[in-house]
């Protein structure tokens, strides 16, 4: 009996929200448009596109005309074209509205531009959880794609690999193909004819006895390689001469033909993805994650006007994109522009949020980042500011007229994320322009837990107190300072009053370092600039027309030093103040922040 291996071949292409019109043009010239004219060229070769939302509202503004080939593709059933989260979500990490919510979006409008209603789905970055199972039968999506490693950890091998599988929870089922690693692997390192050889050498080796049909699925990476010295739309010609060399061994088809062939299935339980703990290893993720749900929180309390509801819903779905929750060559958290996007959705489902009547400014006690502690979270009309007990620090700082984040930082400093996480050293120590130099016998109360002393809601003021370390064995003589810090939000300004103490029974001499992360859309003479006067530092920012004034009631001496990984991420500014204490001596200084146009 001879064996029949069908071939489903994909395509998956997406923009990441924020991502400049530089990045949609280098996918299209080089991953879009030279996979659609090689279709084109050779009609007895079927495939599967998944454009994201994001990257078909791109392409309709900037290239239509790929969108009326891709149509007839699909009238003519060369092409199916999958549905999804409209804006790339990591489905594992967003609520189940949500989740059906972008489904439907983005079936809405595949069903609108192309006139067919998308049958299956594509889960970005293969993040499973058994629970996706009822949300794409509610979705109605037949059928989903995993990479084989998930059908290897769910106990399937061999043959079993060249088949789909049926899942199931809580009485709703769903079909799964699986998508064969190795052959994307090959695709990317070998050329297609040498890979499709082997490939019908080992189906013939693992094929399971007495079966006649049997499938392979594979999304091969990017067919063109900028160093390969030949055009794009060479590489893909290439690859389906390949292909097409092989159309009597191989039958092309597509997801939606090989589900309606389908007859009793093998069932599977597949393991969930890890995508939770990179919540726990990347702070900025996580700090993305709690504002989601936050604002998801917001959203699901307003009450009568559902068109206003709709777009809060629609703004918070652009902050859930996959990039930002996952690590990857292509990067995503720390690209600074990606993560602003974000939070500019957010924000910006925030302010549709408030806008539902009277907004009354707040001082509230909320577990923001889901850590089993309170937050307090002080919300003026237009400052959002919020502070931790770590540091009794600033960890977000948002101004709502502009949607912007000026804590919207990545770092791999100590204080990630943060304004007024405060650093005491020894005199002698000589500051310099680096931020990650070791602080040697330096007391690091910004990584410390303070307690709140007093809490008035009324006035929008909150003090924090941190109380002499006790006996560390390091000798340090900073461990009888002991600060108190108290917060004010007035109108735009953030008032933080700090009081020291020397709890010992000797003097002592130290510098007090407050440090402060400011988030701008770069450093350059024209977004940012930077003024200095004797009790106070002025920040223009020039994309978003503000400007950040920092002020004290004494004298400082400043430092102002760039932080990059990668990219420009932040601005730092380190305010150092020497002073002594005598015993059970203390000393008070304020600042103020303000932010103004």
């Amino acid at each position: 009996m001879k064996h029949r291996l069908s071939i489903i071949l994909g395509s998956h292409n997406h923009i990441p929200q924020g991502a400049g019109d530089d990045v949609g043009e280098h996918i299209y010239a080089t991953r879009l448009k030279p996979l659609i004219q090689a279709l084109l060229r050779y009609p007895k070769i079927s495939g599967v596109l998944h454009y994201s939302g994001v990257l078909l509202n791109w392409l309709e503004a900037q290239h239509p005309e790929l969108l009326m080939v891709l149509t007839n593709l699909i009238s003519r059933k060369q092409v199916e074209i999958l549905g999804g989260g409209f804006y790339e979500p990591m489905m594992p990490l967003i609520p189940q509205t949500d989740k059906i919510g972008q489904i439907e979006m983005l079936t809405a409008y595949i069903r609108k531009k192309f006139g067919k209603r998308p049958q299956g789905c594509w889960i970005p970055e293969a993040a499973w959880e058994q629970q996706l199972v009822g949300v794409l039968h509610t979705c109605g999506m037949n059928y989903t794609f995993l990479e084989d490693r998930h059908f290897i950890a769910a106990g399937l091998s061999g043959g079993a690999l060249y088949a789909p599988c049926i899942s199931e929870n809580q009485g709703k089922i769903t079909t799964v193909f699986p998508l064969s690693t190795r052959l994307r692997q090959n695709f990317a390192s070998h050329e297609a004819g040498v890979v499709l050889e082997g490939l019908l050498q080992t189906f013939a080796a693992e094929a399971v006895p007495g079966t006649q049909t049997a499938l392979v699925t594979v999304f091969p990476d990017q067919l063109y390689r900028e160093d390969a010295g030949e055009p794009p739309e060479q590489s893909y010609g290439r690859f389906f001469e390949a292909l097409s060399r092989f159309q009597g061994d191989l039958d092309f088809t597509t997801p939606g033909k090989y589900y309606k062939t389908l007859g009793r299935q093998r069932k599977a339980y597949f393991p969930g993805d890890l995508a939770r703990k990179f919540l726990i290893d990347c702070p900025e993720s996580n700090g993305l994650y709690t504002k989601m749900m936050f604002t998801h929180a917001l959203i699901n309390q307003l009450r009568g006007d559902k068109a206003r509801k709709q777009n809060a819903r629609e703004e918070l779905w652009k902050g859930q994109g996959y990039t930002l929750f996952c690590a990857g060559s292509t990067g995503g958290i720390h690209r600074a522009p990606l993560r602003k996007a974000a939070y500019k959705a957010l924000l910006g489902a925030e302010k549709i949020c408030r806008n539902q009547g009277k907004f009354t400014p707040s001082l509230l006690a909320f577990d923001f980042d889901l850590d089993g502690c309170p937050e307090y979270l002080f919300q003026g009309r237009n400052i959002n500011c919020y502070v931790q007990r770590t540091g009794a620090s600033i960890f977000e700082l948002d101004y709502l007229p502009k949607t912007w984040n000026y804590l919207d930082t990545f770092s791999a400093e100590p204080f990630r994320r943060t304004a007024f996480a405060d650093l005491l050293t020894p005199p002698e120590y000589s500051l310099t322009d680096a931020p990650r130099s070791a602080f040697a016998g330096a007391r690091f109360c910004g990584k410390e837990n303070y307690e709140l002393v007093d809490m008035e809601r009324s006035q929008g003021r909150a003090s924090f107190r941190l109380p002499p370390r006790k006996d560390t064995g390091d000798g340090l003589y900073l461990d009888n300072i002991e600060m108190e810090k108290q917060y004010l939000l007035k109108q735009d300004t953030i008032n933080v009053h700090y009081t020291l103490t020397n709890c010992g029974t000797e003097p002592v001499t130290f510098k007090f370092i407050p440090r402060i992360d400011l988030a701008f859309s770069g450093d350059g003479e024209d977004q940012l600039k930077v003024f200095r006067q004797t009790r106070g530092i002025e920040f223009r920012d020039i994309k978003n027309e503000l400007t950040l004034s920092l002020t004290a009631d004494r004298d400082f001496d400043g430092r102002i030093v760039p932080i990059r990984q990668d990219q420009y991420q932040s601005t730092c500014l380190m305010p150092v103040l020497l002073l002594t204490l005598a015993a059970e001596e203390k000393w008070e200084t304020g600042f103020k922040l303000g932010i103004s146009h």
